[in-house]
Order: C-alpha cells, then structure tokens, then sequence
C-alpha cells in the first residue's frame, strides 16, 4: 500500500515538474515576436508630441531605426544624444529615426525631448499596442528596417555611438 502510494506521488510530481519546465521552455526558450530579422513589419500609426501621426508604411523606400525607449531608462537615457548627433547625417541619407516611448506622460516625455533637444520623430505608444505587438520586452530594444519593409537587425540593450552609427549605416536605402 506504502509502495503504491509512493509511486503514485512520484508520478504526479514528475508530471508536474515536466509541465513546468515545458511552460518555461515556451515562455523563455524561444522568441515568438515579430520582432526578428528576416521578418516584415507590422504597420501602426502613432502620434508624436505634436499630436501629428506617424505611419510607419509612410517611411516605406527610406531605411527605418525604430527604437523603443522609456525616460526612466537609463541606457535608453545615454544612447539618445548619440542617436541625436547622427540623424541629421542619415537623414539625408535616406534613414529615419523614429523614437517610440512606451507608455509614459506626454509631459514627461516632453521634458526629455526638450532636456535632449531631440529633433527625429518621438512617437507615443500609450497603450503599448505597437510594443506588445512587436514583442519588446527590455528598453531599449532598437528594431532596424530596410526600405523594403523588412527587419535586418533586433538590438536589445544600450547601443553606443559607434554601434548606432553601424546600424544606420547598414540601412542606408540602395541608390
């Protein structure tokens, strides 16, 4: 009787055990989002501090740095000045920053912007529809797209000034 019972708590625990490591294994283990190299982007549109929108479709046949960030941030904090200093450049190259903010105050943001005298478009995602969408997870993630419409590179984590200065470069349009 001990033995049978016995066996059976084993055989539950081991079952319970596998179902945990196979909910971690799809929870952890593997990227579902959209957010990948090699994929298509999905489309959204979002509105800056001006209240003007931005549809990412818009910056079809120029290359696009599409960067998820937060003001509480501190490497998103350090890499914007870096991001600042070579837009100009890009821009007239074909490359556009777009700055998404993830759910924070337009007022907050505001003061960032203004703080970094920031000049490329800085989107509001209020409700985290475009992150959730794209399956961004730490700040800063940075999601490169060709003109075509196409993800090339996810980077997450801070990038410093050499790496942004790679990244923009490698999306540069095709003349």
């Amino acid at each position: 009787m001990k033995r049978k019972r016995l066996i059976m708590r084993s055989a539950i625990l081991l079952a319970i055990v596998i179902a945990i490591g196979v909910t971690f294994y799809f929870s952890y283990g593997k990227d579902h989002s959209i957010a990948q190299a090699g994929n298509a982007t999905i489309d959204f549109s979002l509105k800056d501090l001006d209240d003007e929108s931005h549809q990412l479709s818009d910056y079809e046949g120029k290359g696009v740095m599409l960067n998820f960030w937060g003001t509480y941030c501190p490497p998103c904090e350090r890499e914007m000045p870096y991001m600042e200093s070579l837009y100009q450049e890009y821009k007239e190259k074909g490359v556009e920053i777009l700055a998404v903010n993830v759910n924070e105050a337009p007022l907050a943001v505001n003061t960032f912007v203004n703080r970094y005298d920031l000049s490329f478009p800085v989107l509001l995602d209020k409700n985290m529809q475009v992150t959730e969408a794209y399956g961004i997870v730490p700040l800063p993630t940075t999601i490169l797209i060709n003109e075509s419409g196409m993800i090339t590179n996810v980077h997450q984590g801070e990038m410093n000034e050499a790496m942004i200065n790679e990244f923009l470069e490698s999306i540069v349009p095709n003349e």
